[in-house]
Formats: C-alpha cells, structure tokens, sequence
C-alpha cells in the first residue's frame, strides 16, 4: 500500500499499486519536489471523516 503526500505533509491519496499514485501526480501536475510517495503497512487503517455530515450533528 503507498501513501502520497503532499509537501506540507498532508496524505493526500491511498492506493495498493503504485502507478495509481504517479497517476495521481500526474494528473494534478504536483512537481517532483511537491510529493513524496511513501510505503505504507499493509494494515494500515485509513479512516475517513464526512465533515458536512460531523457539522450537522454539532449544530443539533
């Protein structure tokens, strides 16, 4: 699994195959000194938060 991360060190795609990840870079034009792709644990947990949904739930 890799992780690619932008400068600021913020994950910013996850995939098992690493030609997605260059894809990605690819795609959004990110220079080489823009992104570091990372090796990541198989077992990593990657959790996803739905932010409109955590504001609604605040607001109630």
């Amino acid at each position: 699994m890799y992780g690619l991360y932008d400068k600021e060190g913020m994950l910013r795609f996850v995939d098992a195959d690493k030609d997605a990840c260059i894809a990605y870079v690819e795609l959004f034009e990110l220079g080489p000194t823009n992104y570091c792709l990372m090796d990541l644990a198989d077992d990593t947990k990657i959790k996803a938060t739905n932010l409109d949904q955590s504001q609604e739930e605040n607001n109630n």
